[in-house]
């Protein structure tokens, strides 16, 4: 691996990847509560509203590896500024967009952007930092990108309450346009191992996340059996099979399948799958709650789940600390059945006319355990791997924990409709109870398997051996 480091700054390189998750993380989200206005707005109809979310999603968790791999390629810094650069743009553009299918395709765009900023963002902040200084850093980062994910639909709420749905994507523009010229002047250029890009394992990859992301988020509307539905799920396993039997023989894979053999990499992607799946599920059910049976608009709904999803803010640096310690297997154990429990007991009080003083315990601990995954997880899916493979690992790990929140949002969104609805407040309750304990069984699986991740001392011993580097 070729490293630049004349310009390097550990601080302003936090600051900077930091500043561009948010943006991009905040994007996956923000939208939802502009839905309303946007449809009396443009004329949309509900597939387009679907769209508008879809489009995003989509290409986010499909384009993650490739994201990942052109970083290695062509160098992090240049491909890391490309993507915020396109992001920028694709903001101002749905910013003005004149219709909802221009809306959707600057959405799309959106999400290949974000694609590419993403996963580089970890790389950058792991040449940035020792290993040994790393988890600190880690945890700031993760909390910024949780509090991302967080303040979503709040900001959405407050800016089209306050301004207009407009507002939610020019607000990306000036901090896109201030963080650019920072990049570009302090963040260091390196490269991955690969000499080519793997153009076949890229396109493979791609296709066949398409195809199965594309049926799991449209599964609910146009039903699981329906002939489109199965066919795309088939052929994306069917080329995602493909992609895995090129992997394994190509000399340079966009994907080196030896991580896998790794038991700390496969059993945090195992955990990054069922925290995704779990958390984001509920949170789109219970974001739903206070709106459909409690009657608040989406601004107070948003603001009475800050006690789960603001928690990774205040407590994800400390994990990220402790992580260097302890090691991320107690971290993200404990985290997945703090979760696990949360969702239970809200699974197990949720009712029409409840407090929401009983909410706040179980939104505490939700959070905590949420902030106690993010850090050590990024840890060790570092730890697993070789320096100059970080880029490859961290798009790898992304497109899983990406696939898994698209997964849980269609399988709870399933079990709400197969038992509830929204006809009724006590239907919406219905299904809803249903849905938590699916979710809270698999966020139960996935505490149970961040036991397999090595101890501290096994993570030293098997670390791989750094990359010896040269100045550019």
């Amino acid at each position: 691996m070729r490293v630049s480091r004349h310009s390097q700054s550990p601080g302003w390189t936090l600051a900077v990847v930091s500043a561009a998750l948010f943006m991009v993380t905040l994007d996956n989200l923000v939208v939802t509560t502009a839905l309303p206005s946007i449809r009396a707005d443009l004329g949309a109809s509900i597939e387009d509203l679907e769209w508008t979310v879809n489009a995003y999603t989509l290409s986010f968790a499909v384009l993650l590896l490739t994201g990942a791999a052109l970083g290695d390629r062509f160098g992090r810094r240049r491909m890391f500024i490309l993507g915020l650069a396109a992001f920028t743009l694709a903001s101002a553009a749905a910013a003005v967009a004149p219709s909802t299918a221009a809306l959707i395709a600057a959405r799309g765009l959106q999400g290949a952007a974000a694609a590419i900023v993403a996963p580089l963002t970890l790389t950058l902040l792991s040449e940035a930092f020792p290993a040994a200084k790393r988890g600190i850093a880690l945890g700031i980062w993760s909390g910024v990108s949780g509090l991302g994910v967080a303040i979503g639909p709040l900001v959405g709420g407050a800016v089209v309450e306050g301004l207009s749905w407009q507002w939610i994507f020019w607000l990306n523009v000036p901090v896109g346009l201030l963080l650019l010229p920072i990049a570009a002047r302090r963040l260091a250029e390196s490269i991955g191992p690969a000499r080519r890009l793997d153009l076949r394992g890229v396109g493979l990859a791609s296709a066949g996340l398409l195809g199965v992301t594309y049926g799991i988020v449209r599964g609910n509307a146009l039903g699981w059996g329906s002939a489109e539905i199965v066919a795309s799920l088939a052929a994306g396993a069917a080329l995602l099979v493909a992609f895995l039997r090129w992997e394994a023989r190509t000399p340079e894979p966009v994907l080196p399948l030896r991580f896998f053999r790794s038991r700390g990499f496969a059993a945090t992607s195992g955990v990054s799958l069922a925290m995704s799946f779990g958390i984001f599920g509920s949170i789109f059910l219970l974001a739903q709650f206070f709106q459909v049976v409690q009657g608040y608009s989406p601004l107070e709904a948003g603001l009475r789940t800050l006690p789960w999803t603001g928690m990774p803010m205040l407590v994800a640096p400390i994990a990220g600390l402790l992580s260097d310690r302890i090691g991320s297997r107690p971290l993200m154990s404990t985290g997945l059945a703090l979760q696990a429990i949360a969702v239970v007991w809200l699974g197990s009080t949720l009712e029409v006319g409840q407090a929401y003083s009983t909410f706040v315990i179980p939104f505490v601990l939700g959070g905590a355990g949420m902030a106690l995954v993010f850090a050590p997880a990024a840890n060790a899916v570092l730890r697993a791997v070789r320096p100059e493979e970080a880029g490859q690992a961290s798009g790898a790990n992304n497109a899983i924990r990406e696939l898994g929140g698209v997964m849980g949002v269609a399988v709870l969104a399933a079990v709400f409709t197969a038992h509830g609805g929204y006809a009724s407040p006590q239907d919406f309750v219905a299904g809803v109870v249903p849905a938590m304990w699916v979710g809270a069984a698999v966020l139960a699986a996935g505490s149970l398997t961040a036991l397999l991740i090595p101890g501290i001392r096994s993570e030293s011993r098997g670390a791989f051996a750094p990359a010896t580097t040269t100045a550019a």
